[in-house]
């Protein structure tokens, strides 16, 4: 872009004899207000999902933590089963999409775990079905023994919604297919995929029948702020965002276009071993029991009745608390007899960090376990340094629960 200024040249009377014209190139100046300007944008969703993070999740937990109990009491063959099994799964979306929000807005850095990316798209392709208008057709094609990759599942989820979404915009007011697959590929010098190092992967193709693009456009659509879109039809940052998060997990994107024959996005992924995310899926089908003391609070009464059952049916002795003050009045009396705390992080008048702080000087050695929704004070590091054994995220599924009480108390 250019900004551009006229000024006139007038001789001893005054009469205009000429014109000087100069010319600046501004596009560096007009992306960097961009930029600016989609930062405080996503300062603004940071600061508005975080404020209603916690209140949000201290309601999906107790969602959660219901429908578990009642999961559990559940004869295997009951047909309620698998109603409730559709409650714990629109719970755990609804804490995914919250933490997906979060993520994007504050541009955290995410752990990379062992994952199955073919449950992620199955859920992602059910939440996007219901927003495509019956004239495109969505197809997919997963091959369900793909092994796993080292990703953050919500940034796939969100990679994935942004090409489909991409897709169905390419394909607007037409007749057309969607179409998604997944599949393992080796890569070698015999396939001519010299992007790609040797060894395992994963191709994640999405494909549609819309407009296509021209060469010109193909070069830059992973520019950050390049959109064709119309304005306020896009921000021209999804694609970045997409190129950005497959090369944080050592992945790489390849587009395939033409105008009228349609789009093929393919994303690469490296496999890992998967024998330890087997293992790890073995380790929880039983939750680990106990008989120890625990001092539980939170300012929720639902939480903390639900927190209180899970413990008690796993054979943990529990003593609760919704004022955080009472909990520290009963515990500088009776702190010989607690083996484990479990609190909550935001709670008024003292808060889950504050009364860590007084428990572990009064008993140093004493494991602490800190569940919050969210806050910006307090993260794994921090409570790690401490003193605290173990920082849970909220909603905290039962048997993370029960695992991670069994964790601190047998190390």
């Amino acid at each position: 872009e250019e900004d551009a200024s006229i000024s006139p040249v007038r001789n001893q009377d005054g009469e205009i004899i000429n014109y000087v014209a100069v010319k600046r190139d501004v596009t560096q100046e007009v992306a960097l207000k961009k930029q600016l300007n989609q930062a405080m944008k996503m300062e603004a969703i940071g600061t508005m999902a975080g404020g209603i993070a916690h209140d949000f999740n201290n309601i999906l937990s107790a969602v959660l933590g219901y429908a578990e109990m009642a999961e559990l009491q559940l004869a295997e063959d009951d047909p309620a089963r698998k109603d409730v099994g559709q409650i714990i799964v629109a719970a755990h979306r609804a804490s995914d999409l919250i933490r997906q929000i979060l993520t994007f807005s504050r541009q955290e850095e995410k752990e990379l775990r062992s994952v199955k990316i073919q449950f992620v798209i199955k859920e992602a392709l059910k939440l996007l079905r219901s927003s495509l208008p019956t004239s495109i057709d969505l197809q997919q094609d997963i091959d369900p023994d793909c092994g796993p990759v080292l990703a953050d599942p919500v940034r796939i989820h969100q990679v994935l919604m942004n090409l489909c979404t991409n897709a169905k915009q390419a394909m607007a007011g037409e007749q057309g297919r969607l179409i998604v697959r997944l599949s393992a590929l080796v890569a070698d010098s015999s396939i001519g995929s010299s992007f790609l190092e040797q060894g395992h992967w994963l191709d994640l193709e999405v494909s549609d029948t819309g407009v296509g693009m021209d060469p010109q456009v193909r070069e830059r659509i992973f520019d950050p702020f390049f959109t064709t879109k119309k304005k306020g039809q896009g921000t021209g940052l999804g694609l970045s965002v997409v190129h950005g998060i497959i090369k944080s997990h050592g992945g790489e994107i390849t587009v395939d276009s033409e105008p009228g024959r349609g789009t093929t996005f393919h994303v690469y992924l490296p496999m890992v071993d998967s024998e330890e995310n087997h293992e790890e899926e073995a380790q929880q089908i039983i939750l680990p029991r106990g008989d120890e003391h625990i001092l539980l609070v939170d300012d929720e009464p639902l939480l903390v009745e639900i927190i209180e059952r899970s413990l008690s049916i796993l054979g943990y002795r529990v003593t609760s608390f919704t004022d955080s003050r009472q909990a520290l009045k009963w515990f500088r009396r009776h702190g010989d007899r607690v083996d484990l705390v479990v609190t909550d992080m935001t709670m008024p008048h003292l808060t889950g960090a504050d009364l860590a702080r007084e428990i572990l000087t009064a008993k140093p050695q004493l494991p602490i376990i800190l569940c919050t929704g969210y806050s910006e004070v307090m993260d794994a590091d921090r409570a790690r340094a401490m003193g605290i054994r173990k920082f849970l995220a909220k909603p905290v599924e039962t048997r993370t629960l029960a695992q991670s009480v069994r964790d601190v108390l047998d190390t």
